[in-house]
Protein backbone atom coordinates (compact mmCIF):
# COMPACT_ATOMS: atom_id res chain seq x y z
CA UNK A 1 0.00 0.00 0.00
CA UNK A 2 1.43 3.35 -0.66
CA UNK A 3 1.71 6.44 1.49
CA UNK A 4 -0.41 9.13 0.21
CA UNK A 5 1.53 12.40 -1.03
CA UNK A 6 3.26 15.15 1.03
CA UNK A 7 1.49 17.35 -0.34
CA UNK A 8 -1.93 16.18 0.97
CA UNK A 9 -3.98 18.64 3.20
CA UNK A 10 -3.99 18.18 6.87
CA UNK A 11 -0.98 15.76 7.06
CA UNK A 12 -0.47 15.00 10.37
CA UNK A 13 3.12 15.83 11.79
CA UNK A 14 5.32 13.19 12.58
CA UNK A 15 2.99 11.05 13.00
CA UNK A 16 4.20 8.38 10.44
CA UNK A 17 7.96 7.24 9.33
CA UNK A 18 7.87 7.54 5.79
CA UNK A 19 6.58 9.79 3.29
CA UNK A 20 6.47 9.43 -0.04
CA UNK A 21 7.22 12.60 -1.87
CA UNK A 22 7.41 14.14 -5.18
CA UNK A 23 9.40 16.51 -7.25
CA UNK A 24 6.50 19.28 -6.49
CA UNK A 25 7.38 18.81 -3.01
CA UNK A 26 10.88 20.10 -3.24
CA UNK A 27 12.52 21.88 -1.87
CA UNK A 28 12.14 19.39 0.87
CA UNK A 29 11.49 20.86 4.27
CA UNK A 30 10.49 18.65 7.34
CA UNK A 31 7.80 19.73 9.07
CA UNK A 32 6.47 19.88 5.30
CA UNK A 33 4.07 22.60 4.38
CA UNK A 34 0.15 21.32 5.70
CA UNK A 35 1.36 19.81 8.32
CA UNK A 36 0.56 20.51 11.67
CA UNK A 37 3.09 22.74 13.40
CA UNK A 38 1.75 22.62 17.34
CA UNK A 39 3.36 19.45 17.96
CA UNK A 40 6.33 19.79 15.62
CA UNK A 41 10.44 20.46 15.48
CA UNK A 42 11.82 23.68 14.20
CA UNK A 43 11.52 23.63 10.25
CA UNK A 44 15.14 21.93 8.87
CA UNK A 45 15.53 21.52 4.95
CA UNK A 46 16.79 17.65 3.89
CA UNK A 47 18.64 16.91 0.75
CA UNK A 48 17.10 14.22 -1.43
CA UNK A 49 18.15 14.72 -4.72
CA UNK A 50 21.75 14.34 -4.51
CA UNK A 51 21.10 11.74 -1.42
CA UNK A 52 20.00 8.83 -3.60
CA UNK A 53 16.21 10.06 -3.58
CA UNK A 54 15.56 9.08 0.14
CA UNK A 55 16.51 11.44 3.24
CA UNK A 56 15.81 11.19 7.22
CA UNK A 57 15.00 14.04 9.40
CA UNK A 58 17.87 14.77 11.75
CA UNK A 59 14.91 15.58 14.86
CA UNK A 60 11.80 13.33 14.49
CA UNK A 61 13.41 10.54 12.30
CA UNK A 62 10.70 10.92 9.70
CA UNK A 63 12.09 8.79 6.76
CA UNK A 64 11.40 10.62 3.02
CA UNK A 65 11.94 8.90 -0.44
CA UNK A 66 11.23 10.74 -3.75
CA UNK A 67 9.17 9.00 -5.88
CA UNK A 68 9.28 10.41 -9.52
Amino acid sequence: MSQPSATAKSIPANAENRYEVTRKDLPLSCPMPGMALWNSHPKVYLPIVDDGGESTCPYCGAHYVLSD
